[in-house]
């Protein structure tokens, strides 16, 4: 594996991707209901529901899997960095904790859309539906700058969806953006099949 983490957001531009061959290039950190269909190296959730869910699934047990309220005898292990961030940006922290240099964050998209809720997993139990309004992406904008900021040595990069957005305060010397495009043909250069 390359010293090389993939940070996997829940927006629909995640869907380009195989996730079978960022686990096989690098380590993989995912959110949520992602472990209803891939199991990453690492998977972190935050929301009573979904927290709920994977834990009484079993997932937890067999896989490494963070969230704020461990439910005893059921393997989860608490939070103990940026308690209070959302999934995605804690995703991060834990990437950013171990030793790869560099972090490829997508799925990260930020806005809706057409208005709507940009969510892979929209319509399933926990999460709202395909026509709720957007999510406000404020809070994981301050989050993920923080995380960015706290790592200096750390290189942050992000996949852009088509319907990029790129806040100000992330262009920091150790962030840069990629768009999903090139990110496609670079990952299939390293693929190791």
């Amino acid at each position: 594996m390359e010293n090389i983490a993939f940070v996997l957001g829940n927006g629909r531009s995640r869907l380009e991707l195989d996730l079978l061959l960022l686990k096989e290039i690098g380590t993989v950190y995912g959110c949520n209901a992602l472990y209803r269909e891939f199991t990453p190296h690492v998977l972190v959730s935050t929301d009573p529901g979904i927290s709920e869910e994977i834990q009484n699934s079993g997932y937890a047990k067999n896989h490494i899997h963070y969230t704020r309220k461990p439910i005893p005898g059921k393997g989860s292990r608490r939070i103990d960095r940026n308690f209070g961030f959302s999934s995605g940006p804690i995703a991060l922290t834990y990437a950013a904790m171990s030793s790869v240099e560099r972090i490829y964050f997508v799925g990260f998209d930020l806005v809706g859309i057409g208005g709507k809720i940009n969510n892979i997993y929209a319509d399933t139990l926990h999460y709202k539906t395909s026509q709720d309004k957007e999510t406000f992406y404020g809070n994981w904008v301050t989050q993920i700058l923080s995380v960015i900021k706290t790592n200096p040595t750390k290189q942050f990069i992000r996949i852009l969806p088509d319907s990029g957005v790129t806040p100000d305060g992330w262009k920091q010397d150790n962030y840069n953006d990629m768009p999903l495009v090139d990110f496609l043909v670079w990952i299939n250069k390293l693929n190791p099949r």
